[in-house]
């Protein structure tokens, strides 16, 4: 039998997301280490190419939700361009998502600083009960101080 180093640290991924009681994590690695055991291992080519727009488009479904079916009712969202922690919120969003379009042109142009970006957004999800969305606005982020885009 070969050992298989990158499985053993996808295992240890997800066992961190275990112990850490972060299920996403650990779902998350155990659906790859599946497809990488299995013939579904072919996939890796579109997961890795369409998996982020894939993400992004489920984690927008989430957040649009409540308008779409009426539990943020639209005089509520009026109501959010008059009240002054609304307009901050919505300034963040704003700078956040700038943020993370720079994090994908980053991770485009430097694929070798995605190593970094993903172990320390799992260690940030698993460890310290963050969601996976850090690649992004880390890349952003490295983007300032490395002055790249």
């Amino acid at each position: 039998m070969i050992f298989d180093s990158t499985l053993l640290i996808l295992l240890a991924l997800a066992g961190l997301g275990f112990v850490s009681h972060n299920t996403t994590v650990a779902v998350s690695i155990l659906v790859l280490i599946i497809v990488r055991v299995t013939p579904l291992s072919h996939l890796f080519p579109w997961i890795e190419k369409q998996g982020l727009t894939v993400g992004i488009i489920i984690l927008t479904i989430g957040v649009m939700a409540p308008i779409a079916s009426g539990t943020l009712p639209a005089s509520t969202l009026l109501h959010s361009f008059t009240n002054w922690k609304s307009l901050v919120a919505m300034v963040v969003g704003i700078f956040v998502s700038w943020l993370g379009g720079r994090g994908v042109t980053l991770m485009n142009s430097q694929p070798g600083l995605v190593a970094g970006l993903l172990v320390g957004t799992v260690l940030g999800v698993a460890l310290f009960r963050g969601v996976p969305v850090g690649p992004l606005i880390a890349a952003g982020l490295v983007s300032l101080v490395i002055g790249k885009q």
